[in-house]
C-alpha cells in the first residue's frame, strides 16, 4: 500500500535525478515512493547545445510530468533549499516541508563563466555568438579564435568538440587563413581520457589546424590571452571558454568550501544518515552527465537496499565515455579511471547506445524511444 512505501524524495531534474527516479522505480516498485522536486519542467540534454548550433543533432525536451508519469513518481515544482537530518524533512524555496525517509540530491552545480572577456561555452549567449563567427571569418573581419579550459575544469570536452566544429566549418569554406588555438592547463589533448585518445584526438588538431597550447593556465583580457607559467602572450580577437562549476549545497548538509557535498562510493552524504548526493553537486571533480548516471545508480541501489530490497549495491566505479563530435566521423572515448585499468582507454567509432552525448543507461533508452516512437509525447 502506498503508505507503507517509504518516501524517497530527489531534489533535482537533470541526469543524475532522473536516473535514480527510472532505477528506483525498476528496483524498488513495491518498496518506496518517490517524489521529484524541481523548478525545471523539462528535461533538456544539455550536451548536446554545441551540437545542435552546428546542426548536428538536436537537444531532447521532455516534460517532467511525462517522465514522472510514466515511472508512478510525483513531481513537485521548487526548489530544495535547507535539510534537517534529524528530523528528516527537505524546506523548499516556498517554506513548505517535505518528509522524507530517503533524500537524493541532484540537483547539479552552477556554471558561471570563467572570464569577464570570453564566451562561455554550452552558454545560450555563446550559442548565439556562433551563429556569426563563421561569417565573420569569411568576411575576413575574424582572424584568430581561441579556446580556453579554465584551471580548475575537468571535463575539457567539450571545448575540443567546439574547436573541432568551428575549425572543420571554415576548413569546409575554404577559409584558410584563420588561426584556431586549444588552450589549456593540459599535458596532453584529452589528458583525462589517457594517452591513446589523445593521440588520435592530437591527430585531429592538427589535421584541422588547430594549435594546442597545452600545460599553462590562462589569463584572458580583451583582445589577448596572458600564458601562465612564463607570461607568454596569445593574440586572440574572439575566445571561448568552458564555464567554472560552484557548487550550490542546501543548508543543513557538509559542503566543501566550493559548496560540493563530499560522498562515498556508494553514494551517501558523508556523515549524515539517509541523504544521497549524486551528480555535479557532488565533489567528483568530472562534471558529466555519464558520470553523474553512475552515481545515480549507486545511490538508487544503496536506497533500495536500505528500503529492503534483497540487493547487494554496487560502487560508483567511475568510467568515463564521452562522445566527441568533430565535424567528420564522431569519436567516442572510454576510459576506467577507477583504478586497476592502467592507461587503457581510447578512441572508438561507438561504444555504448544509443549513441548519445551522455551514456546513461536507463534515461537514454527511454528518451530514444519515446522521441522515435512520437516525438510530439516527449513533450507532454
Amino acid at each position: 500500500m502506498e503508505q507503507n512505501r517509504a518516501h524517497v524524495v530527489i531534489a533535482g531534474g537533470g541526469v543524475a535525478a532522473l536516473e535514480a527516479l527510472i532505477a528506483l522505480s525498476e528496483l524498488a516498485p513495491h518498496r518506496v515512493r518517490v517524489t521529484l522536486v524541481t523548478p525545471r519542467r523539462e528535461y533538456v540534454s544539455r550536451p548536446q547545445v554545441i551540437g545542435e548550433s552546428f546542426s548536428r543533432g538536436r537537444r531532447s525536451h521532455v516534460a517532467l510530468a511525462r517522465i514522472t508519469r510514466d515511472f508512478g513518481a510525483t513531481h513537485v515544482t521548487g526548489s530544495v533549499v535547507a535539510v534537517d537530518p534529524a528530523r528528516r524533512t527537505a524546506r523548499l524555496a516556498s517554506g513548505e516541508e517535505l518528509p522524507y525517509d530517503s533524500l537524493l540530491i541532484a540537483t547539479g552545480g552552477r556554471r558561471v563563466p570563467a572570464y569577464e572577456h570570453a564566451e562561455t561555452i554550452g552558454d545560450d549567449t555563446a550559442a548565439e555568438a556562433l551563429h556569426g563567427i563563421l561569417a565573420d571569418l569569411e568576411e575576413g573581419y575574424l582572424k584568430r579564435v581561441a579556446f580556453v579550459v579554465p584551471p580548475q575544469v575537468a571535463w575539457t570536452l567539450p571545448a575540443y568538440e567546439l574547436a573541432l566544429l568551428v575549425a572543420h566549418d571554415a576548413w569546409s569554406m575554404c577559409i584558410d587563413d584563420a588561426q584556431f588555438s586549444l588552450v589549456t592547463p593540459e599535458d596532453r589533448p584529452l589528458a583525462l581520457f589517457g594517452p591513446h585518445a589523445g593521440a588520435a584526438v592530437a591527430g585531429l588538431l592538427a589535421g584541422r589546424g588547430i594549435a594546442f597550447v597545452g600545460g599553462v593556465r590562462a589569463e584572458v583580457a580583451r583582445g589577448t590571452i596572458r600564458l601562465h607559467p612564463g607570461g607568454r602572450q596569445l593574440d586572440a580577437e574572439r575566445v571561448f571558454a568552458l564555464p567554472d562549476v560552484q557548487g550550490d549545497a542546501p543548508a543543513g548538509l557538509p559542503a566543501d568550501g566550493t559548496g560540493f557535498l563530499p560522498t562515498d562510493v556508494h553514494g551517501h552524504v558523508v556523515g549524515v544518515a539517509g541523504v544521497f548526493a549524486a551528480g555535479d553537486a557532488t565533489s567528483f571533480p568530472a562534471k558529466h552527465g555519464g558520470i553523474a548516471a553512475q552515481q545515480a545508480e549507486a545511490a538508487a541501489q544503496s536506497i533500495a537496499a536500505a528500503h529492503g530490497c534483497a540487493i547487494e549495491p554496487e560502487p560508483f566505479r567511475p568510467l568515463l565515455r564521452g562522445r566527441l563530435l568533430t565535424g567528420g566521423a564522431d569519436l567516442f572515448l572510454e576510459r576506467d579511471i577507477a583504478g586497476g585499468g592502467g592507461d587503457a582507454g581510447g578512441a572508438m567509432r561507438q561504444a555504448w547506445w544509443p549513441a548519445d552525448k551522455v551514456s546513461a543507461p536507463r534515461l537514454a533508452p527511454y528518451v530514444f524511444a519515446l522521441e522515435n516512437a512520437n516525438p510530439q509525447l516527449a513533450t507532454s
